[in-house]
């Protein structure tokens, strides 16, 4: 397996993976998410077939500094329960560290025994109390 990390002339990389992300990676969110310097994109390849992906957004707050927020880990189907995800997060967590984030984070459904799993064996720790993620939706203006 190889791990390559995404630059900003790689958006051909994010469709060949189209298949891994919840949606059609659309061409402008991918230019700019692989031209902003604290967006990372990394894609697992097995003998060059896209087998998983993982994305981090460095997040900075005046009285926190900078943490890494794991967005989002995908992996396929026949390539699940092989280590890819975890690879995939400790690779991103090498780069969280290595760019001075003080710590990475990642929310998931506590009945997802896979990620759970996973973050898990690449490290982190779950927090004792149970959190509650609220939303708000907006129509996409540009994309």
């Amino acid at each position: 397996m190889e791990i390559v990390v995404l630059g900003p002339d790689d958006a051909d990389k994010v469709s060949a993976a189209a298949e891994l992300f919840d949606n059609e990676p659309s061409l402008h969110a991918t230019s700019r998410f692989l031209t902003d310097p604290n967006h990372h994109l990394l894609i697992a390849y097995d003998e060059g077939v896209p087998v998983g992906f993982v994305s981090g957004v460095e997040v900075t707050h005046p009285d926190k500094g900078t943490e890494m927020f794991l967005y989002e880990l995908a992996v396929a189907p026949d390539h699940r329960r092989r280590g890819v995800g975890r690879n995939l997060v400790e690779r991103l967590a090498g780069i969280a560290s290595n760019r001075g984030c003080y710590g990475m984070w990642v929310l998931t459904d506590a009945a997802n025994t896979a990620a759970l799993a996973t973050y898990e064996r690449a490290g982190a720790n779950p927090e004792g109390d149970p959190q509650v993620m609220l939303s708000w939706q907006f129509r996409p203006t540009n994309e």
